[in-house]
């Protein structure tokens, strides 16, 4: 066992490690927590289902602008910079939700966090390999852990909120920007991991990736554009069905319906560590093609168990899919591209949750969701079995041994 693995050898702080990780399941926290929101929103003001997904669609779109900048930004000034410039961004972007009454302010607040949680999860990923250089495939376990477990607390601790305390619009936002101002005092305390620092402009990173890793790279990339396609269902289309379905309107409900499809993915991704990352990513893949098209007869029982339950397992297998793609590209990827490649990752991924749920908030409106829902499932569950066939193609398998 080297040394030079340890946090305490890399920064002289032993809780490092640990403070990147609940970084990043802040930032994914506060991506989430408009989301049981979404349906007052609609009563309230009145939005159409395609209205409420540009506002959803803004957030992944800021994203991606962040993931292809933030990680070379990273590589050049370092990952802390970056961090305690996210964490200020996502400040402000809970402010402006505290004081919203009008539709461009909604997406002037979720373009911000858009534009902070796209540059901590970068820069988080790539302060987390600093770290512990050697763990890559532990880390990039861990990371998907931090983003569920964040979105699950965060999604349902504002269902809560908005349910039952005073000022549903604006106490989950200034409850979160608490939470966010600790959690940036102690980035602000954090001594910057990244060393080995590369010199040259600051630019927008190109979709590129090593050529030594580029087989490894879009199969990790297919998986998680999979996985994300169905966080985009899970996040925008199903919490309103199932309380359309079941007859339950209560907010926690909804938030209990993704929150627990969160958790589920995030044990999952916790305990399946003895599954190697591609047979991981396969599964999850072939996993979710099937629990999304079980989401249709689950809905027709108008059972609120049945709606759950199908949620967790659709959780537990995003989170084989999700864990094991993101297991398999840290492990490979190389220290002096490692802000880049995962720009080139989270680009990928953010293009996948953007698009499908643009396009299925704009059929809603049109022909309704209960029409569209099924569609927009079948659809998700043709890109999940794709993914899976391309990681079990022989080619890949022999361009995986030799890496």
């Amino acid at each position: 066992m080297t040394a030079t693995v340890a946090v305490p050898d890399r920064t002289g702080q032993s809780w490092a490690y640990t403070l990147v990780l609940a970084a990043t399941g802040v930032a994914l926290g506060v991506s989430g927590v408009p989301a049981p929101l979404y349906g007052i929103y609609e009563r309230e003001w009145h939005l159409s289902p395609f209205t409420t997904t540009v506002v959803f669609a803004v957030y992944a779109v800021a994203a991606l602008v962040a993931v292809l900048v933030s990680g070379r930004i990273s590589d050049v000034v370092g990952r802390k910079p970056v961090l305690l410039g996210a964490f200020a961004t996502m400040i402000v972007g809970l402010i402006v939700f505290v004081f919203a009454d009008t539709v461009p302010m909604l997406v002037l607040a979720r373009a911000l966090h858009g534009l902070a949680v796209g540059a901590t999860v970068v820069a988080g990923a790539a302060a987390l390999l600093d770290l512990r250089p050697d763990h890559g495939a532990r880390s990039g376990q861990l990371t998907g852990v931090a983003f569920n477990v964040g979105m699950a607390v965060a999604i349902l601790g504002s269902a809560l909120l908005a349910q039952y305390a005073p000022n549903p619009l604006r106490t989950p936002y200034v409850v979160i920007s608490v939470i966010c101002l600790i959690v940036g005092a102690a980035v602000l305390a954090l001594r910057e991991p990244h060393a080995a620092r590369v010199t040259g402009r600051i630019r927008i990173a190109r979709p590129a990736v090593p050529a030594e890793i580029r087989a490894d790279f879009w199969f990790s990339a297919l998986g998680v554009m999979a996985a994300w396609s169905v966080l985009g269902v899970l996040l925008s289309l199903y919490p309103s069905l199932a309380a359309e379905q079941t007859g339950i309107h209560n907010l926690v409900f909804g938030g209990v319906v993704v929150a627990s499809t969160a958790l589920s993915a995030a044990l999952v991704q916790l305990f399946a560590t003895r599954v190697p990352a591609r047979t991981a990513a396969i599964l999850g893949d072939i996993g979710m093609a099937v629990a999304l098209l079980l989401t249709i007869p689950a809905l027709a029982t108008h059972n609120w168990v049945a709606v759950v339950g199908i949620g967790v397992v659709l959780g537990a297998t995003f989170g084989l899919g999700f864990g094991g793609s993101l297991r398999h590209l840290s492990n490979v990827v190389p220290e002096h591209k490692r802000g880049e490649t995962m720009s080139a990752y989270y680009l990928a991924a953010y293009t996948a949750m953007a698009l499908p749920t643009v396009i299925a908030g704009w059929a809603a409106t049109t022909w309704g969701l209960s029409t569209v829902f099924p569609w927009f499932i079948g659809a998700v569950a043709l890109a999940c079995l794709i993914a899976a066939g391309l990681g079990l193609r022989p080619g890949a398998r022999a361009e995986a041994a030799r890496a």
